[in-house]
């Protein structure tokens, strides 16, 4: 799926966590880390991506750092108050910075990722005194769904 910035979300059909789910699986087809990513404003996607660091070859390009940066470009703005993302992984440190600075409202992932994550795992970025911006977080969203695709994909790989 190509960055959307003018879809509509029919509650009905497609949900924002579906989509990053269609981003995380095309990512895999590329021999990427099937994570997906979608920043959502006002019930409209405004960027989805998957990962691409291989591709691009960019260690930063993770899914939600090029969401986060297709909607800025799209809202014309590096603030994207507002506005809510959803990916399929969740997040590490470096994403988790983004997501603080981007002033991102709302956080919701699929798989906890005890080893890179940095959310409820690991280094909890947004409980850090440090953190200029600490959105809310909701994590465990079809988490089981999330670990299938990325043992699948990891399982192939060996």
């Amino acid at each position: 799926m190509d960055n959307a910035g003018s879809n509509t979300i029919d509650p009905d059909k497609q949900d924002p966590m579906t989509v990053a789910f269609d981003e995380a699986r095309a990512a895999a087809t590329r021999g990427e880390v099937p994570v997906g990513a979608v920043i959502v404003r006002d019930g409209r996607v405004v960027a989805s991506d998957g990962n691409r660091p291989r591709q691009l070859r960019d260690p930063s390009a993770h899914a939600e750092m090029l969401a986060i940066r297709r909607a800025c470009e799209v809202l014309d703005d590096e603030r994207l108050t507002g506005c809510d993302l959803y990916v399929t992984l969740e997040p590490c440190t470096m994403c988790a910075a983004a997501i603080s600075f981007a002033r991102i409202r709302r956080v919701y992932f699929a798989a906890y990722d005890p080893k890179g994550g940095a959310v409820e795992s690991g280094v909890r970025f947004f409980q850090q005194p440090t953190c200029h911006h600490a959105p809310e977080v909701y994590g465990g969203i079809r988490e089981s769904d999330a670990a299938l695709l990325l043992k699948g994909f990891f399982e192939g790989r060996r």
